[in-house]
């Protein structure tokens, strides 16, 4: 019944068959990564629209991470770090070189401090994949919304 509803009203899945979201899979060259972020960055978006068969599309991207201070003890002791993400990104067509679309996401994660040496290192590292996979599924989502418009 729910399925009825749904194709009543025009929705369609994105990846069916003749979906739009099919232009994308297969088809971006994302824009090489310099840092460590940046490579979890692009692995998760590669991961989700796969690696360029036939390179229709580049996608270009600046990615900035920064970590706040977030509870410090008495002592003067930092014991939480957020890290907050922002990423402005622009799908290009590589054969007229216009710019499809283009957007800006936001995010933060946090790790805890009060572990050892050890764990607080693992903690960090895990907050920054973590952040990079939640912008890049971000992207993804946005890149998607946007596949309607990118069909010719």
């Amino acid at each position: 019944m729910a399925v009825a509803v749904l194709t009543g009203c025009g929705f369609a899945p994105v990846y069916g068959t003749g979906g739009p979201g099919n232009v994308l899979l297969n088809s971006i060259a994302v824009a090489a990564p310099q840092t460590r972020d940046e490579q979890i960055l692009v692995r998760e978006i590669e991961t989700r629209l796969g690696r360029p068969n036939d390179t229709r599309y580049t996608l270009s991207y600046t990615l900035n991470v920064q970590e706040e201070r977030m509870a410090i003890s008495a002592t003067n002791i930092t014991t939480r770090f957020n890290l907050v993400g922002h990423a402005d990104y622009a799908l290009t067509d590589t054969a007229s070189e216009m710019i499809m679309t283009q957007g800006s996401v936001n995010q933060f994660t946090g790790y805890s401090t009060t572990g050892t040496t050890v764990a607080t290192l693992a903690a960090e590292r895990d907050a920054h994949e973590r952040l990079a996979k939640i912008l890049a599924d971000q992207i993804v989502t946005r890149l998607i919304a946007a596949s309607p418009g990118l069909t010719q």
